[in-house]
């Protein structure tokens, strides 16, 4: 679980461990769209007497991240607590989840929250929410099956070409004539 300021006491905790003493567990250095991204995970037990004040936490972890982009260097950290030991939660394991998170957080919530402008839909009562969600969910899995890497030109298209959608769910099934 990621730690943000809205939970002072907790993030309090976090931020005063002796991160200058824990070694970094995992580094990596990525070059893409014109920036230059070093990311340091350090980890450290926390579930023994005197630990942080959260239930189940087993470790604390500090990703820093270092961006340069066009000669400015910019630095910024990120606090989580972690429920799994060390020896099922190692530095590594813990980077490519994290990365894996912000896969999905931009090739899905994303595009439900721009494209489809998700947390403006006024259905709120009954089964609306779920049909809506179902029909987004269908939509964007539809496109993605079809190869397109942008949801929002793919949506445009096919509300211009809606025979497209409809020919492609119906000729997928033998018609019983």
């Amino acid at each position: 679980m990621q730690v943000k300021a809205n939970q002072p006491t907790l993030f309090k905790q976090l931020k005063r461990l002796p991160w200058a003493q824990i070694p970094a567990g995992n580094r990596t250095r990525d070059r893409d769209h014109g920036r230059r991204e070093t990311r340091t995970v350090k980890a450290v037990t926390v579930a023994t007497p005197g630990g942080i004040g959260f239930p189940h936490a087993q470790q604390a972890v500090r990703i820093t991240r270092t961006r340069i982009v066009a000669d400015k260097t910019s630095r910024e950290a990120a606090y989580l607590t972690v429920s799994l030991p060390a020896g099922q939660a190692l530095p590594v394991d813990l980077q490519t989840w994290i990365r894996r998170h912000w896969h999905i957080e931009n090739r899905l919530h994303h595009v439900k929250d721009v494209t489809f402008r998700e947390d403006q839909h006024q259905a709120r009562t009954g089964n609306g929410p779920a049909v809506i969600a179902t029909l987004r969910n269908t939509a964007i899995g539809y496109h993605r099956t079809a190869g397109a890497t942008n949801i929002a030109r793919a949506t445009r298209q096919a509300n211009r070409r809606s025979h497209d959608l409809i020919t492609a769910v119906t000729s997928s099934y033998p018609t019983t004539q």
